[in-house]
């Protein structure tokens, strides 16, 4: 581990449980959340453990070191190479695996006749599908890793900048994850918001130029940037490729729905977007239709839209979101549809449902509850749902507005509490 880089003990507690068990471990997320140094972290930890230093070979597909590794076969070479004169465990490590052709063979084969523990980590969710799937059916485990949570600000910086939080100065480091640059760990180093802002953007660009550009083969850059943008300015809203297409078209940008629908495969296979689907109370289904999208670190939103503090109610609903998947939950859109005297329907809507071993908890998210207007719109959906899960209001303000047994947090104490 680097002596700019934190110990991000939640994901090394679950290494710990998983660690000599049969199961692959296999960590995915955006491209720079830190899969590599978590992979780093825990290769330490073997260390210190007492495992010999030879018995972890750690391969990394995006060091010189290994560019000639093109498929399978080359890859077998090196690790049975390496492995030939070892005794006992081996724990082998794989970042960034997806760019080796037929990696997924390999891997199987370590597992049959290797004494191993095997983690590997990539940056495309296409990792878990096809053929992986197929192979390693019910023997791999899958850990999604994040951008920092604002938690891990807090300890990054205590431990690394040496910095005493005090809660004038957390309330100040919140507004700069918040308004500013979000938690993309190789930011953090760097001290000016226009630093920050250029190395959000310099990810930016190497997601779109090696994760979806040149693995897609798209042609028509100029279109795909554009929905991008659009998608960045729409997180939250209700999605429609119809609507987007309307929009592009306006101006003077034509396509087709099933073109945009292409593009936003690839923006989810990549993680720089999370789509969240909608829940119907009433059929207890899902609906796939009317489902919403939301960044997978809202830092992009600051670097790339034009006036960003427009958007800043989104945005905390954004980093609600996150950081409830971040904890474990399934989390969706809740839909319930009220009958009117006319017979005209009105769709309630309740933000999140979360859903986690089997227990539920429902949440809304507003900027502020300071107008009597919104925390009529706010708490009304609760009281209209049928069953009678917790449920919590997510604010920016300070004041306790719990009412009738909802209970109303602070996005600070949300964030950096253990109530949900």
């Amino acid at each position: 581990m680097k002596k700019n880089e934190i110990k991000r003990e939640t994901y090394l507690e679950k290494l710990e449980d998983y660690k000599d068990s049969d199961f692959v471990k296999v960590f995915t997320g955006i491209r720079r959340s830190g899969k590599t140094s978590l992979l780093h972290s825990w290769a330490e930890e073997l260390e210190k453990k007492g495992i010999n230093k030879n018995n972890i070979i750690f391969i990394s597909f995006e060091s010189p070191e290994y560019n000639s590794i093109d498929n399978n076969i080359d890859l077998d070479k090196i690790v049975y190479e390496k492995t030939k004169n070892l005794e006992g465990t081996i724990y082998l490590f794989f970042d960034e695996i997806q760019q080796v052709d037929k990696w997924e063979k390999s891997i199987n084969g370590y597992r049959v006749s290797l004494d191993c523990d095997i983690y590997i980590s990539g940056s495309n969710s296409k990792l878990l599908s096809g053929e992986l799937a197929s192979i390693l059916a019910g023997r791999y485990i899958n850990i999604r890793v994040y951008p920092f949570s604002f938690k891990e600000i807090i300890q990054y910086n205590n431990e690394i900048e040496n910095i005493e939080l005090t809660k004038e100065s957390i309330n100040q480091l919140f507004n700069e994850y918040y308004i500013n640059y979000g938690g993309m760990p190789s930011i953090l180093p760097f001290k000016s918001d226009e630093s920050r802002k250029t190395a959000l953007a310099d990810i930016y660009d190497s997601i779109l130029l090696n994760d979806i550009i040149n693995r897609f083969n798209i042609k028509n850059i100029d279109l795909l940037k554009r929905y991008i943008n659009f998608m960045m300015n729409s997180i939250g809203q209700t999605f429609s490729s119809k609507k987007v297409k309307n929009y592009l078209k306006s101006n003077d940008v034509y396509t087709t729905q099933n073109t945009l629908l292409k593009y936003n495969e690839y923006l989810q296979q990549t993680f720089f977007i999370s789509k969240c689907s909608r829940y119907d109370f009433k059929g207890k289904k899902m609906m796939k239709i009317k489902e919403k999208y939301y960044l997978m670190d809202h830092g992009f939103h600051h670097a790339l839209i034009e006036k960003n503090s427009v958007w800043r109610p989104r945005v905390i609903e954004n980093i609600v979101y996150i950081e409830l998947l971040r904890r474990g939950y399934k989390v969706n859109v809740g839909r319930l549809g009220e009958e009117k005297k006319d017979n005209d329907k009105n769709e309630i809507e309740i933000d999140f449902v979360c859903e986690k071993s089997g227990q539920y908890i429902y949440v809304q998210v507003s900027y502020t509850l300071f107008s009597e207007k919104t925390k009529e719109r706010e708490f009304k959906p609760f009281f209209k749902i049928p069953d009678k899960y917790d449920t919590y209001i997510i604010t920016t303000d300070t004041e306790d507005f719990s009412y009738k047994g909802v209970k109303h947090l602070n996005i600070i104490d949300f964030l950096l509490g253990d109530e949900i």
